[in-house]
């Protein structure tokens, strides 16, 4: 069973959200929250698997509210009104492990629990390419140095997982074999502290390494 809190300043999303989950097999909706204090008084009391993260709430919004529960166990997907909503790369940034639209559907969010709690990333096409185009954007020219040890072949494996991409579309995309792709994430992982790779993307949107 999954124990998810959601999260939204807005009553209507927040009950129609909680409903929606209550549909849902193996979901448990453990509680609802209106801004970014609520959720981490009621994180702590209630630890929920999950956290549906609204971005823009009062008081303490989504991404202040993902940044303090970093470290912890709960994994947050954040849930974005606009497909373009530049706010979603700040949440993965403080550490969240997905992103939604607050138009996807039931199976869309199911896969989305499902993928998160067990240490995947969990990321919405139809927000993935925006977040891809203001990495693109922001990225200096020339060569970029590298953090934590990590080799260029590492950092462009690291950033293809940030896209989404599996172990066997990672291959097909650098012509190489699948052995080879999984070789290079068991190398990359415990350089840059991830133990998962929903873990490694938000390390490699920290580190403007996505996309």
């Amino acid at each position: 069973m999954i124990r998810v809190l959601a999260a939204d300043d807005q009553r209507v999303v927040r009950d129609g959200l909680a409903l929606l989950l209550g549909l849902l097999p193996d979901v448990e909706v453990v509680g609802t929250a209106s801004d970014g204090e609520e959720v981490l008084a009621m994180a702590a009391a209630l630890r929920p698997d999950v956290i549906l993260m609204d971005l823009r709430m009062p008081r303490v919004d989504g991404v202040q509210a993902t940044r303090r529960l970093r470290g912890t166990d709960v994994k947050v997907v954040v849930l974005t009104t606009y497909a373009d909503d530049r706010s979603v790369i700040d949440a993965l940034r403080a550490g969240a492990v997905g992103y939604l639209t607050k138009d996807a559907s039931a199976e869309e969010i199911q896969e989305a629990l499902r993928r998160v709690v067990n240490g995947q990333a969990a990321l919405d096409p139809a927000v993935q390419h925006h977040l891809i185009d203001v990495i693109a954007s922001s990225q200096p020219g020339g060569a970029q140095a590298l953090p934590d040890g990590l080799t260029p072949r590492e950092a462009e494996v690291l950033g293809l997982i940030a896209e989404g991409l599996t172990n066997a579309q990672i291959a097909a995309h650098l012509v190489v074999s699948e052995a080879t792709v999984k070789s290079h994430v068991n190398h990359l992982l415990p350089k840059i502290g991830a133990r998962d790779r929903a873990q490694a993307v938000g390390y490699a949107f920290r580190h403007g390494l996505g996309g």
